[in-house]
């Protein structure tokens, strides 16, 4: 595909010279290195892997979110079509969000071959082939979760020597999640089982790469039509292998996970770290400023999330309602606020400027609405039509980016607060969902329950500790738990490879629309303390999307399919195990 070889001639400029604030992603600032003389020694090896942790991702960020949370109803974002599930293959989103999978995957092979060759310490070598393999796999598993059936691209030098990519067929989506599986078990053969050696954390070690099979065995369990109960136990067994041996453990605060100096946390196992530099473009996080309102950050025009609000039906999820009155409202899951702001709401780790805040440390929510002399940035009034805005992503403004990261955050869209992608919390998540096993009624299994009740028990310390845990409890649990980190809409698409009419009831049964009147609600009660929301009401005139069971494969970008006829054509059966080797 176009959109995959384009990025050859670009990977060769980028092996070279990205940079990045985070000591373990350093990368040499001198411009002379080329691939000829580049890939000499253990450092420069190590450091050709550094930026495949956030570059060549940086594209997919948009569809982390648009399509992860606006699709599968945990986003509001008005008029968008991801929303009423009217995106068509010219859309530029999807289209970045293609080439941007397809650019890791290509970085991915012209590394790895580079480090393959390079004569280095055989431990080192090992490792950042591992790392890079892991890499390639995660590519791949967005790719088929995304699109379906798609081309596997093995050796990107191969494919254009050979002078045939515009005619690469797409694979059965079974065959690819082989793919990923193959991909993973290799890159576990070279992964040292901690990475103390180069970082405590933060890169890809064994247990990261084994998480992500665990996670791929979940999925792929469905992917013939009906669960496949040995697909689950492998991810069982994988994710127990994890929770006991990798020594990840949970963050005690739930919100700390998120902040900056926790970008590389003994939770997460695999993350997107970023450069707030951006040096060179692509490296840095923008993200926040596709979540924040206007206003919030001190660059003033860098945020424009005023419109984007997490939905109607995640705070349904959550048991609150922005309709109830802030001083009685039953709010005891502490993952609510660290997702979505609330009238009422004050965060002290945003806003630490005395100089920015007059007078107040801390962010506090309806003073930045409705306060000039408390928020320069102030809108004056509340533009979410869901009445919250987002919390996870967010920095806060340039204070804090120091504060929590040691540098400063740079305009123009760039800031380097770390994207978590999988989480140990997750990991327990699956081994519970795994253990329940095909039937999906409920399991009383004394080690599943352990690790769903560390999970709900950290955010909501009054829960206690249940005689058994059903296939429901867990499934919404993930929502809760993994609220706008861009996974949502993937677990929607795995329930709909063996039970697809639950994913379209799921959705059409969704609240995605919006209220009217909370604007005046909030005004009047930041202006007297009166809270009388009785006028207020849910718009129920908004259409049901469209979803049926073909909603949950994206299209192809149409550049591509142009280039590239044989896209259109049937997926072809590949013996991945004897087709591609190591």
């Amino acid at each position: 595909m176009k959109s995959i070889f384009k990025y050859i001639a670009i990977a060769a400029v980028v092996l070279t010279g990205a940079a990045s604030c985070e000591k373990f992603l350093d990368r040499p600032t001198e411009d002379t290195y080329n691939e000829s003389n580049f890939y000499q020694n253990d450092e420069q090896c190590i450091q050709g892997v550094n930026y495949l942790y956030n570059s060549p991702w940086n594209d997919f960020t948009r569809g982390y979110y648009k399509v992860g949370e606006v699709m599968s109803g945990n986003l509001y974002m008005g008029g968008s079509p991801y929303m009423m599930f009217t995106v068509n293959s010219t859309d530029t989103d999807l289209s970045n969000m293609s080439k941007s999978l397809w650019a890791v995957n290509t970085h991915c092979s012209i590394v790895y071959n580079r480090i393959l060759k390079a004569d280095i310490t055989p431990s080192v070598k090992n490792q950042c082939l591992g790392e890079t393999l892991t890499m390639k796999a995660l590519a791949y598993f967005y790719l088929v979760r995304s699109f379906g059936d798609v081309p596997i691209i093995h050796d990107i030098a191969a494919e254009v020597a050979g002078a045939k990519y515009n005619e690469v067929r797409r694979v059965r989506k079974a065959d690819v999640y082989e793919y990923i599986v193959m991909l993973l078990e290799q890159a576990m053969t070279l992964l040292p089982k901690h990475t103390s050696g180069f970082d405590s954390y933060g890169r890809i070690d064994y247990y990261a790469a084994e998480a992500l099979l665990a996670k791929v065995y979940l999925t792929k369990a469905g992917v013939s039509g009906e669960l496949s109960q040995a697909d689950l136990d492998e991810a069982a067994r994988l994710a127990k292998e994890v929770i006991d041996n990798s020594g990840r453990e949970l963050m005690e605060n739930y919100e700390d996970i998120f902040r900056g100096h926790n970008n590389k946390n003994k939770e997460c196992l695999i993350s997107w770290q970023w450069d707030a530099s951006c040096e060179p473009w692509t490296s840095q996080s923008w993200l926040h400023c596709e979540m924040a309102m206007d206003g919030f950050t001190d660059f003033g025009t860098d945020a424009w999330g005023d419109w984007v609000g997490p939905s109607v039906d995640l705070e349904d999820a959550f048991n609150v309602k922005p309709t109830d009155n802030p001083q009685g409202r039953i709010d005891n899951d502490a993952r609510r606020k660290a997702t979505m702001m609330m009238a009422g709401d004050v965060y002290e780790y945003f806003w630490r400027d005395v100089e920015y805040a007059p007078g107040k440390k801390g962010f506090d929510y309806l003073k930045f609405l409705y306060d000039k002399n408390y928020a320069k940035g102030s809108p004056g009034t509340l533009k979410s039509p869901t009445g919250t805005n987002c919390v996870k992503h967010l920095y806060g403004h340039t204070a804090d980016h120091i504060a929590e990261m040691g540098t400063a955050p740079t305009r123009n869209m760039s800031n380097g607060l770390a994207t978590h992608i999988l989480r140990l919390a997750d990991v327990y998540l699956i081994y519970t969902e795994a253990k329940i096993g095909a039937t999906r009624g409920s399991t009383t299994d004394a080690s599943a329950i352990d690790a769903f009740y560390a999970v709900r028990h950290r955010a909501i310390k009054s829960y206690d500790r249940p005689a058994s845990v059903s296939w429901q409890d867990v499934w919404k649990e993930r929502r809760l738990e993994l609220a706008l980190e861009g996974d949502r809409w993937y677990d929607l698409v795995r329930l709909a490879y063996y039970a697809p009419a639950e994913a379209v009831s799921e959705i059409k049964g969704q609240r995605r629309s919006q209220y009217n009147g909370l604007p005046d609600v909030y005004k009047n009660y930041f202006e007297s303390g009166v809270w009388d929301a009785s006028a207020v009401t849910y718009d129920t005139s908004a259409a049901v999307p469209p979803v049926d069971e073909n909603s949950f494969i994206l299209p192809f970008p149409q550049e591509d399919v142009v280039f590239n006829k044989n896209l259109s054509a049937e997926p072809v059966e590949v013996d991945v195990r004897n087709t591609y080797s190591f």
